[in-house]
């Protein structure tokens, strides 16, 4: 019962980093490989875990203003220390490196754009938040985490969620944890996870508009 309780928060990531392990090796043109991305996971998110996902907002301001926060968090470092990126702690075999899977020709695919666009603010956002700070942050208390309210805080559950939401985000690690600090912290705050689905739905819309605008590709992986 344990199990199944946690798969409308779990499958849902499960099935979203699949989509990632596999792209490299999928054959499709890319905006049929997005257009696939965004049904299947879409689909497990509306049979699955409709009744999880709370969008609903208990302080809407401070919400935005921490999703703003994040997106400025997130750029800042490269904004003020050129070329900081291309530091080995953020470029080598294991993290990667800050290059865009995009090629020359998709940047200027409007329509593959549009679908990058809705990945990272529709999709993310609810994918993310359900397993890191929905399921996550109160498994790593209790296996029976549905017993333990959202946003309860213990020193284990806040730091180890926030290093591994870290590690998902590769060359961008610094400032993933960091973002991952300041949503464990909202969530712990608020308690209601639909005001960090909006936090992070508003970090990804800022960034994807910095993206498009100044055509800063490396943000999107």
């Amino acid at each position: 019962m344990a199990s199944w309780a946690a798969a409308p928060y779990v499958l849902p990531f499960a099935v979203f980093m699949f989509f990632l392990a596999i792209e490299r090796f999928n054959p499709l043109p890319p905006a049929w490989d997005f257009g696939i991305r965004i049904v299947a996971v879409g689909g497990v998110l509306a049979v699955l875990s409709r009744r999880q996902i709370d969008l609903k907002m208990s302080r809407p301001l401070w919400t935005a203003a921490v999703g703003i926060g994040v997106f400025v968090l997130w750029i800042a470092p490269d904004c003020l220390f050129p070329g900081y990126r291309n530091f080995w702690l953020f470029n080598n075999g294991l993290v990667g490196s800050a290059r865009t899977s995009l090629s020359e020709a998709a940047r200027n695919d409007e329509l593959l754009l549009a679908l990058r666009l809705a990945r990272a603010v529709i999709i993310v956002p609810v994918v993310e938040e359900l397993f890191w700070r929905g399921f996550l942050m109160r498994w790593l208390i209790s296996s029976q985490f549905e017993k333990i309210p959202p946003g309860t805080y213990t020193p284990v559950a806040f730091w180890v969620t926030a290093v591994l939401f870290a590690s998902e985000h590769g060359p961008y690690w610094d400032v993933g944890l960091l973002a991952g600090i300041v949503y464990n912290w909202w969530m712990v705050r608020t308690r209601r996870l639909g005001d960090l689905i909006w936090a992070h739905a508003i970090t990804n819309a800022c960034l994807s508009a910095y993206v498009m605008i100044f055509h800063r590709w490396e943000y999107w992986l």
